[in-house]
């Protein structure tokens, strides 16, 4: 689950992580209130106008609408009036959005922290995430942090550094002290930093996250050292111990049928293929995907119905796969261990009875406990599905759908 700047910030000060303060804002009245806010606690005219959308890039990208970008400096109430204005209900695209872009529906006026000279501040880049190939945490951290931070990883490659950390001891002071020195810091400034680094992690850890982006850390000319930016993301397996994040989570970022598919408990990725998958385990939908390649068709999403495919379940991703127009044919692919392959065709048969007419090819294929009853009640169902056994047989009659 992604989490939105202002919602990371705001997590991240229950751990004790200085951030920049800002005030999240639905409206341009919202943002001028917020403005005077900050104007009076910080001293300073200056204040930035950040988009909140779940993608990087905000500095670079562009609102269509009013071709401004997606992250703004004012220096008066006339500034933040008019930036809100032109980014609020605005289209942001960057980089990471690709061409369709996200609709910005709230913005965070925050301070500005760049208040002294430019020789005596300094950007880095930090981020924690899971190292699979290792199992265990990595603290990936850089001297080079800002909006070029991807330019900066793959032109000189020997400004990035790793600090994996083992879970059985966790980050050790020595490591938080490793990662100040080689930023280059000393100093107020280095204690700092090791308590940041330090506090950043036991926050990555207790919230579960799946991913942790500082960039950029910044060195303000006090020495203080203060997060700037923030992207989280909370491992969606953990949400069960984590009520209160649950809630933060903003469906209008998300893709809906993803969302709809999660409202019947239904592991569903979009892609932007022509072939519809349904299939019960994550190990079976990723073959079956490569079987459809291989027959010349192409995925038009992951489905997971998991261990307990029925009617509703069916029926329901049946509906979200049609949503696509893209989508030539369904193929349905079941084995049968924990759930009855009889009981999925059934499944299979009223869904399409509820549904009505399906102007696609629907191409079921069952394999395990009960196969050839199932194969049986969808052959005599005297409906537009074809049935199969083997792999081979389902290859071939995809083949034969978006020929």
């Amino acid at each position: 689950m992604n989490l939105h700047e202002y919602q990371a910030k705001e997590l991240l000060k229950k751990f004790n992580v200085p951030v920049q303060e800002g005030v999240a804002c639905s409206s341009v009245h919202e943002a001028e209130e917020a403005y005077r806010q900050i104007k009076t606690q910080f001293g300073s005219p200056f204040a930035v106008v950040k988009a909140q959308i779940h993608a990087g890039g905000r500095g670079k990208g562009t609102i269509k609408e009013t071709g401004i970008n997606g992250v703004k400096v004012g220096k008066s109430i006339d500034d933040i009036t008019e930036f809100s204005q032109k980014i609020l209900g605005g289209t942001l695209v960057t980089i990471q959005t690709g061409a369709a872009g996200k609709v910005v529906n709230k913005i965070l006026v925050t301070q500005d922290m760049y208040y002294d000279g430019p020789s005596e501040r300094k950007e880095f880049y930090l981020s924690i995430l899971l190292d699979r190939s290792k199992g265990q945490n990595v603290i990936i951290y850089s001297t080079e942090g800002g909006m070029n931070i991807e330019e900066i990883a793959h032109n000189t490659p020997e400004k990035i550094f790793k600090e994996w950390v083992n879970p059985s001891g966790g980050l050790l002071s020595f490591q938080a002290r490793k990662i100040a020195f080689n930023l280059g810091l000393s100093g107020e400034a280095f204690k700092n930093c090791v308590k940041f680094v330090t506090n950043l992690y036991k926050a990555y850890v207790n919230l579960d996250c799946g991913m942790l982006e500082i960039n950029p850390l910044f060195k303000a000319a006090d020495d203080k050292i203060v997060a700037v930016d923030c992207k989280m993301n909370i491992d969606d397996n953990a949400l069960i111990r984590h009520s209160d994040l649950a809630s933060m989570s903003d469906t209008n970022e998300e893709d809906p049928t993803e969302v709809e598919a999660g409202k019947y408990n239904l592991n569903f990725v979009k892609l932007d293929g022509n072939v519809g998958c349904m299939v019960n385990g994550a190990g079976l939908a990723m073959a079956t995907m490569d079987m459809i390649k291989l027959s010349g068709g192409e995925p038009a999403n992951f489905l997971d119905v998991g261990g307990s495919a029925n009617a509703q379940t069916v029926e329901a991703g049946f509906k979200i796969i049609l949503k696509d127009p893209a989508v030539k044919a369904i193929l349905i692919n079941i084995f049968g261990g924990i759930v009855r392959c009889d009981r999925v065709a059934q499944g299979v048969i009223d869904a399409y009875k509820n549904m009505g007419n399906i102007n696609v090819p629907i191409i079921v294929r069952l394999q395990g406990t009960n196969a050839d009853q199932a194969k049986k009640i969808i052959d005599e169902s005297g409906l537009k599905v074809q049935s199969a056994i083997l792999l081979s047989e389902a290859a071939d009659l995809v083949k034969k759908a978006v020929a």
